[in-house]
């Protein structure tokens, strides 16, 4: 089984990474270092429609497919990573729903303003007690006449503190388990709903926050679908979440890689470039291996689940070895880099921080490792 860029794929590539270089590459310092994402590039992007690739024409989308939103992932990621995981929320799990069950009322004034980068949506699942075994969740969602009252706490929430609606996981029927878990959204004014900035080691750029939701009462139509199911909905979306998320990683990869490669070229020692050392050049070579087998597990994904292919084990392959990939290639970047990679006016020292969170987020390596073990029949 093989696949290859189709000419679209091609011209799509060129103008994503002209966009990520002049557009977004200028404000990567300032939004690094005030920890605060550039919201302006949401409108920007959205009239570009590369928020809504996913989503069909009529909605505002591209109608795209999976190859092209990993193609956007990596080549956003090349330039920051913590932009690109901002970006992303509007074509993941939980605004997906939206589009996938939602009413056509919630479609027109939800999924569209997000797809034109009118509104900035956040999906608060993960809570202080559950992370990996999202059955623990304990945020709960009671029937109240025509609304719906909410109570529970959420934590590392991608865009909260700037999302103007937080697409949110909570039980209506907990003695049915995990397929007693609904979705809701929950609007920014929403009484009693709280949002609090968190600090983090990288990807300052992407603003992350805890969600407390305090007998935040909604309107009952702010349902997604039909109570329950929930989690068999975000099951449903995963797969190809963990490709265009490991797409990133190869982007981050390859920004470590190719600054690397330059500084080798560049750096004298011994009276000539660090580069034609073997220890040097053989770390770069490794790199460049990885990457390429990393980008190839990625597109084989897309391309499965594009064809209709459940394609679990190996979005899981391609989430795992990209985001472990990526600790090794920005490792050896800073350290082709000396005592300049841990520095911090050189990007490497941005691309090792930032590569960690990728074996933390959208199933750990852990996760990853037990579900390709149960699909290769273990």
């Amino acid at each position: 089984m093989d696949f290859e860029f189709s000419e679209e794929h091609r011209i799509f590539r060129v103008s994503i990474r002209s966009f990520a270089e002049n557009e977004i590459g200028p404000l990567v310092d300032e939004a690094e270092k005030n920890e605060r994402f550039p919201v302006e590039l949401f409108p920007k992007m959205g009239k570009l429609g590369y928020l809504g690739l996913c989503y069909p024409e009529e909605y505002g989308g591209a109608g795209a497919d999976t190859i092209t939103e990993c193609i956007c992932a990596e080549e956003l990621a090349r330039v920051c990573l913590g932009i690109t995981s901002a970006v992303f929320i509007p074509s993941m799990s939980g605004v997906m729903e939206i589009y996938k069950f939602g009413s056509e009322e919630q479609k027109q004034d939800y999924l569209v303003p997000t797809i034109r980068g009118k509104k900035i949506p956040a999906v608060a699942i993960t809570e202080p007690d559950a992370g990996s075994d999202v059955s623990s969740i304990k945020s709960t969602a009671r029937k109240a006449g025509d609304r719906y009252v909410l109570n529970g706490s959420k934590i590392f929430i991608t865009n909260a503190p700037i999302a103007d609606y937080i697409v949110v996981v909570a039980f209506t029927d907990k003695d049915k388990g995990i397929e007693g878990m609904s979705l809701f959204i929950v609007d920014r004014d929403t009484h009693g709903l709280g949002v609090s900035r968190l600090k983090k080691m990288g990807s300052k750029s992407v603003e992350t926050g805890e969600v407390i939701l305090e007998d935040c009462s909604i309107p009952e139509k702010n349902i997604i679908g039909k109570e329950g199911g929930a989690f068999s909905r975000i099951l449903e979306g995963l797969n190809r979440g963990r490709v265009t998320v490991a797409a990133r990683y190869v982007g981050l990869a390859e920004a470590a890689y190719e600054a690397a490669l330059k500084y080798s070229k560049e750096r004298v020692q011994f009276g000539k470039p660090i580069g034609k050392f073997q220890s040097i050049s053989f770390k770069l070579a490794d790199m460049a291996t990885e990457i390429e087998a990393s980008r190839f597990l990625v597109y084989r994904a897309a391309w499965l689940y594009d064809k209709g292919s459940k394609c679990r084990k190996e979005a899981s392959m391609a989430k795992l070895f990209a985001t472990e990939m990526v600790q090794r290639v920005t490792g050896e970047a800073v350290q082709i880099h000396g005592g300049y990679g841990y520095m911090m006016e050189y990007p490497v020292q941005r691309y090792f921080r930032d590569a960690k969170v990728g074996t933390l987020h959208e199933g750990t390596s852990e996760i990853q490792r037990t579900i390709i073990a149960r699909e290769i029949g273990l």
